[in-house]
């Protein structure tokens, strides 16, 4: 196969040559760049949008001067727990990850709301009665164990297989176990803890009933109680800077404004990471397919299943903070750093039954994040941003403004009067600030269980999908890997797949 050709409008100017290139710079690419450059590759990063960071970009929207938004994810237990990233490393980078004293919060009708502490125990006070009991012995000993809970739920078979094996693995693999136990009779309960749990699991924008609804609850309801859900100061560039300041301190290069359509635009490698969805991926692979076995592999792809559910956008400019009806019961939620809008578990799940359905239901659930309550450095001259996601049908075209300020207004009425400005990005428009999220889906792709166990599909190295003869300098083999939300682990700003894929690709070159 011929050596491909070198595109100038991407490369730039950049000098090589290259040992990896990665396609997408989110924070699974940043991360597998990482792992690659910490083991002294040169490592070439290519972004098509203006500005670096995927799913992890602050900016401002024009909106109102000096407020910017987090565009995509704005809270992230994940990236404090994940061991791809790690709180000592962003620490040691200067990354002020700020933990509200209440994780989140979940108003309901009637000026009431439950809320999760970062404290366990103080939030099975707040539940109270035996539910709470058990809320707190299950929660406070999950959060003991953080680092097997993230090594069973999100490690590779390798991880997950170490850490049951470990002293203290079989006894958090039962927590867990109970934990699910609780977040499905919980939802169904009605009380304190099923609204908490249900709102917790809606992230999943999935029947609340699943696996993947229960395993995000157990997850993310963990992680509340251990870093809790923190809020990067200044947003979530930060922790982009970051990772594109050690990035460049390693010799690597990040360029922008370089969509790639072709892997002939691509630099000769010998690792090719590609940070996109699967179906991209196969499109891209697609024309170096000479095989049967590898024709198969490109059109499985592109034919993964995209999320049943997805997300609409809407930032918001408030002139003063959130005025939740339920602040004086439960002055937490004026704390919290996520709120989760629907009412009752009973009402959330029929909204997300029929998100799943295809059909946009008359309330949909809402996650607001107001930033200003935890970082005071979003405020400017009064004004600060808030952040909203409704959960939508795939590819719906509807403007999400008006349903997040129905419901913000059924939880907070007048709030409708701190309005100073707003935009909506419909589900069908979600690809104009982020390729990768394809009709809204911010999932990478389906996560009912078949497809969230074997991601993008069953293999013995799920990363991996082609070599590719003579591609790299001095005609050596280059090896092609999968590091988006549509491989393993999933959907979520971890970096975990990133650092997967590097390290099945150095484990193949030595």
């Amino acid at each position: 196969m011929p050596r491909p050709a070198v595109d100038p409008a991407v490369l730039r100017g950049c000098s090589g040559p290259w040992d990896a290139v990665v396609v997408g710079s989110g924070p699974n690419g940043l991360l597998g760049a990482l792992t690659l450059a910490r083991r002294g590759m040169q490592v070439l990063v290519l972004e098509a949008e203006a500005t670096p960071g995927g799913g992890a970009r602050t900016l401002d929207l024009g909106l109102a001067d000096g407020v910017v938004h987090d565009v995509c994810s704005a809270v992230h237990p994940l990236a404090l727990a994940s061991p791809a990233i790690g709180a000592q490393w962003l620490r040691a980078r200067g990354v002020d990850m700020i933990a509200p004293e209440a994780s989140y919060a979940h108003p309901l009708d009637g000026g009431r709301a439950a809320v999760a502490m970062r404290s366990a125990a103080a939030t099975g006070d707040l539940i109270g009665g035996r539910r709470g009991r058990v809320w707190a012995d299950v929660f406070s000993s999950l959060a003991a164990h953080g680092p097997d809970v993230m090594a069973l739920m999100l490690g590779t078979a390798e991880q997950r297989l170490r850490a049951i094996t470990s002293p203290t693995g079989a006894r958090t693999a039962a927590l867990l176990g109970r934990a699910a136990a609780l977040a499905d009779r919980s939802v169904r309960s009605g009380d304190d803890a099923g609204a908490l749990l249900a709102g917790v699991g809606a992230h999943a924008i999935s029947p609340l009933s699943s696996p993947t609804a229960i395993g995000t609850a157990v997850l993310l309801g963990s992680l509340a109680h251990t870093g809790g859900w923190p809020i990067p100061r200044g947003g979530s560039q930060s922790l982009v800077t970051a990772w594109i300041a050690e990035l460049s301190e390693l010799g690597g290069s990040v360029v922008t404004h370089a969509p790639v359509t072709s892997l002939d635009q691509l630099p000769p490698s010998r690792v090719v990471l590609l940070d996109l969805p699967a179906p991209s991926a196969g499109r891209l692979l697609a024309p170096w397919a000479r095989s049967a076995a590898s024709r198969r592999l490109t059109r499985r792809l592109q034919v993964f299943p995209p999320s049943a559910g997805a997300a609409a956008k809407a930032d918001l400019v408030l002139s003063g903070p959130i005025p939740w009806a339920a602040a004086q019961q439960a002055p937490g939620i004026a704390r919290a750093g996520t709120v989760h809008l629907g009412g009752s578990a009973t009402l959330i799940n029929t909204a997300e039954r029929e998100v799943a359905e295809g059909r946009l239901p008359e309330a949909p659930v809402v996650l607001v994040s107001d930033p200003a309550g935890a970082d005071p450095s979003r405020e400017v001259r009064g004004l600060r941003p808030v952040w909203a996601y409704a959960h939508v049908p795939l590819g719906c075209p509807v403007d999400p403004v008006p349903l997040v300020l129905a419901q913000l207004e059924r939880f907070a009425p007048g709030v409708r009067d701190l309005v100073v400005a707003a935009r909506g990005v419909p589900a069908s428009r979600m690809t104009g600030h982020n390729r990768s999220l394809t009709g809204g889906d911010i999932a990478g792709g389906s996560t009912a269980l078949p497809h969230l166990g074997a991601r993008p599909f069953l293999a013995t190295d799920p990363h991996h999908l082609a070599t590719l003869p003579g591609w790299a300098p001095g005609g050596e083999d280059a090896e092609v890997l999968l590091c988006s939300a549509s491989s393993a682990p999933g959907p979520g700003v971890h970096g975990l797949g990133g650092q997967a894929a590097a390290r099945s690709a150095l484990a193949r070159l030595a």
